[in-house]
């Protein structure tokens, strides 16, 4: 299947027109796979924002330190289980994890189940078992999800729409997933589905004579595709012997391979026993020279190059030269979701010539983690190696 990628949209409104909103949505993506929360603060307003923000920080905590998802999911649905009917902060809560091969695990505690929506565009409601976790009643579901399909997590607003108002029992996950293979069928593209689910959920709720007033709203999609991935090799291994190992590896690397350095193209081309050469139709009297690398995207200088993709990597791309080194590695920077440095350690001793810190060129070592950063602040999940 490759990497899946996931996108997310989110759709909120508060019980009260100009308050606040007491679900909370959050994601992270690893290089595990995405993590998506929804979370639903018991009440409205302040207090409900609070309890469901401090619910979403602390899975997220617990996460990060490596708690599996239900190692996470017991901590905290334990916590509310024993808190039930007193006056702290209390939330329900969904926690879905989306791993880079599709496989995907929903866990949720007192919320709605979630919708699975098929290549086929068919959305059905996700099965699911109940576990009993540090006495919590939860239930657990399982499914893969492939490019072109898509997961939707709600919070009770959507499904207790219309309570009172034609539904004796509100909206229901059933009617939501019945309003959505109607939309589906009529061809409406998927990222447009969170809002529309949302928009309705709102127009049931807004209906003259319920019983109930609406509560806060939250409609959360998860659209898979085919992940983009770039690999960029820049500088030779600190110790010569690892050469071999690092080009197979990188060769065997799924995604776009990007080899950043004259002397990395003549080790990669040396193991992959093929040749490497300048490439002739270079005109910029800006941007070094790129060269030609057998199955290799694009091979280029390397301390220069990513010092000045560094520079303009956040510019318009139309104001770009056109077919440099530069400006097709910055282009193929932008289009990844993921991206892996794999960054050699040994020093160049050309780059402690005083014209390069005359320059302002870093060492690919300190440019690197600032190209990294900048990639992370646009939305790409970027991990660095040292070699």
């Amino acid at each position: 299947m490759g990497y899946v990628h996931v996108e997310i949209d989110a759709c909120q409104s508060p019980r009260r027109v100009g308050g606040l909103c007491g679900d909370v949505v959050s994601w992270e993506r690893t290089v595990r796979g995405t993590t998506i929360i929804c979370c639903d603060g018991i009440g409205s307003g302040i207090r409900a924002n609070v309890a469901a923000t401090m619910t979403v920080s602390r899975l997220h905590e617990l996460l990060r330190r490596d708690y599996s998802l239900r190692e996470a999911m017991a901590g905290v649905a334990g916590t509310m289980a024993g808190i039930r009917g007193s006056d702290l902060p209390y939330a329900c809560f969904t926690i879905a994890r989306i791993a880079n091969d599709g496989e995907t695990t929903v866990l949720s505690y007192e919320m709605p189940p979630a919708i699975v929506i098929s290549a086929k565009k068919f959305a059905t409601v996700l099965p699911h078992r109940t576990l009993l976790l540090d006495n919590a009643l939860v239930h657990e579901s399982d499914c893969y999800v492939e490019p072109g399909e898509a997961l939707m997590l709600v919070s009770d607003g959507v499904t207790q729409a219309g309570l009172g108002a034609g539904y004796a029992e509100g909206w229901g996950i059933e009617g939501a997933c019945r309003y959505i293979n109607g939309k589906l069928s009529t061809g409406l593209p998927l990222d447009k589905l969170s809002a529309s689910v949302h928009f309705q959920a709102q127009n049931l709720s807004e209906e003259p004579g319920r019983l109930a007033q609406g509560d806060d709203c939250t409609v959360l999609l998860a659209r898979c595709r085919q992940g983009r991935i770039v690999n960029v090799l820049t500088g030779p291994p600190a110790d010569e012997e690892d050469d071999g190992a690092v080009v197979r590896r990188f060769m065997s690397l799924e995604g776009r391979k990007v080899v950043c350095g004259g002397t990395t193209a003549k080790i990669v081309a040396r193991h992959t026993h093929t040749s490497v050469a300048v490439r002739q139709e270079a005109s910029s009297l800006i941007a070094p020279p790129d060269y030609v690398l057998k199955d290799v995207d694009l091979a280029t200088e390397g301390a220069v190059t990513l010092n000045q993709a560094y520079n303009i990597i956040d510019e318009d791309p139309g104001k770009y030269e056109k077919a440099t080194g530069v400006s097709r590695l910055c282009e193929l920077l932008r289009e990844a979701d993921r991206v892996l440095f794999l960054v050699g350690r040994k020093r160049n001793a050309d780059h402690d010539n005083i014209a390069f810190r005359q320059r302002g060129i870093l060492h690919r070592e300190n440019i690197v983690p600032l190209l990294a950063e900048k990639l992370r602040r646009a939305g790409k999940l970027v991990t660095v190696e040292y070699l």
